[in-house]
């Protein structure tokens, strides 16, 4: 039998597990899917906007792999760092470790000013309203939606999304399954401008036709766009594309038709600006070709961005023009990507932020590390989509099947759920996630809602151990 642990439930692990289930080499495998929090599914159930139900869906079809009688989820259970198992005594347990941990860290702007309070990361604020319990109920309630203007930095689908969800009505999102404190929260936000805004053009954007067409059928929010800033950009004058260059992805020409509807049209969404409305005059305005290069200060806290106009560069590129825009914020949220972070035991490169490897095996001092391997984002870099790492976790899991009759000959532990508890955690098993399952579902029903997310670790926790509901 080939004993394999992977650590993380998100996609990446959960694709992981199952390439080991589909292949035929070996026909003898176990998979424990180890994961931090008592909760499986990772970003899909903690970073998925909680109004997109048709990508936070995929959860069925990661269920149907954990449920599989050859696979054990094991929740709670960290690794790396003081309170985790080191990756010296995972080894202990199981022939091969496949770690998909993702890229937890957010990229910083590295501008003056990036700490005042009013700025945070755009993945802290997803955390908030997702109910991750590393992030707590109450972190934006306080005053962070005191403010009246918002900017968000960044024009990837993270942007996008933070975007939508302070632009969009606290009604709609009654039926999703937001935690209660921020549901509260976002019902009292006093936010009514949010700009969204690149140091690039529209046509070098990387937010889905998708996500951005969202923006337009917000009830009672109207996108804005400047069109002397969209005409900056060489594509938006050439949509076919540019003589002698290569036509424009499908993609971007999609969005640059979105865009120029909105400039021509004075972009009002599907209700327009309805008078009496709780959410009239939300307005959400989509900037261009702006490079942030400090966090203004008033009272103590953010009180706005200066921004250094730029300009196409005609290499792909652009350069500042000498010119500057201050704009008003009192919530400044930035969503310029992720970063890997460094797990205590294994190798690291801090340039790439991943870890070094080859088709997957982990190297350590440029040689492959026997029974060690990585897939998803801590492989390859916070890049694709969530259907990206099904490749990714394929290629990694034949590098492992190659190497199984080596692995095999090691000794790995009978029961390795029974010496994780030895060794003192308490494990989350699939019965205690299926508790927490009831208990956010009767939450919900107390509220006359759908499923609630439970948002802190004690409440899960407590679920968890309530296996018989």
């Amino acid at each position: 039998m080939l004993s394999v642990a992977v650590i993380g439930s998100g996609p990446s692990g959960v694709y992981t597990a199952q390439a080991l289930l589909q292949q035929s080499l070996v026909p003898d495998v176990r998979v424990q899917v180890l994961d931090r929090l008592p909760t499986p599914y990772g970003l899909v159930r903690y970073g998925v906007a909680p109004d997109h139900e048709k990508i936070k869906s995929l959860q069925n079809s990661l269920r149907a792999v954990l449920e599989d009688e050859r696979v054990t989820f094991v929740g709670n259970v960290g690794v790396g760092g003081a309170d985790g198992v080191s990756p010296a005594r995972l080894a202990e347990l199981y022939h091969a470790v496949v770690y998909c941990v993702g890229a937890s860290a957010d990229r910083a702007l590295a501008v003056p000013g990036e700490g005042l309070p009013g700025s945070y990361s755009a993945t802290r604020f997803v955390s908030w309203y997702s109910a991750h319990p590393d992030i707590g109920a109450d972190s934006f309630a306080r005053d962070a939606l005191a403010a009246r203007s918002a900017v968000v930095i960044g024009v990837g689908n993270v942007a996008v999304d933070v975007a939508r969800i302070l632009a969009r009505g606290a009604g709609e999102l009654r039926r999703t399954d937001v935690p209660r404190a921020a549901l509260r929260a976002l019902e009292e936000s006093r936010v009514r401008e949010v700009h969204i805004v690149g140091r690039r053009g529209p046509s070098q954007a990387r937010f889905t036709t998708k996500e951005l067409r969202e923006l337009g059928a917000l009830p009672g929010a109207r996108v804005v766009v400047d069109p002397t800033e969209l005409a900056l950009d060489p594509a938006y004058a050439a949509p076919d594309g540019l003589p002698g260059a290569l036509p424009l992805p499908a993609v971007v020409r999609r969005n640059l038709e979105v865009l120029r509807g909105w400039s021509v049209g004075g972009g009002v969404g599907a209700a327009g600006d309805m008078p009496g409305s709780a959410d009239a005059g939300r307005r959400i305005r989509l900037r261009f070709f702006l490079r942030p290069v400090e966090l203004l200060e008033r009272g103590g806290r953010v009180a706005g961005v200066r921004f250094a106009r730029t300009a196409p560069d005609g290499a792909g590129g652009v350069r500042d023009t000498g010119r500057y825009e201050d704009v008003e914020a009192q919530l400044v949220l930035r969503a310029v990507g992720y970063r890997g972070v460094e797990l205590p035991g294994l190798p690291f490169d801090p340039v790439r932020a991943t870890v070094p490897h080859a088709a997957g095996r982990v190297l350590r001092g440029g040689v492959p590390s026997p029974g060690e391997y990585v897939a998803g984002w801590i492989k390859r870099g916070p890049t694709g989509v969530i259907g990206s790492n099904r490749s990714c976790a394929k290629e990694t899991v034949a590098s492992l099947l190659a190497d199984a009759a080596g692995l095999t000959r090691r000794t790995a532990a009978d029961d390795p759920l029974a010496v994780l508890r030895e060794w003192g955690l308490r494990p989350v098993e699939w019965a205690g996630w299926l508790s927490i399952e009831r208990a956010e579902a009767e939450l919900g029903r107390s509220l006359g809602r759908g499923p609630v997310k439970i948002p802190d670790w004690a409440g899960l926790l407590a679920a968890a151990r309530d296996e018989n509901g």
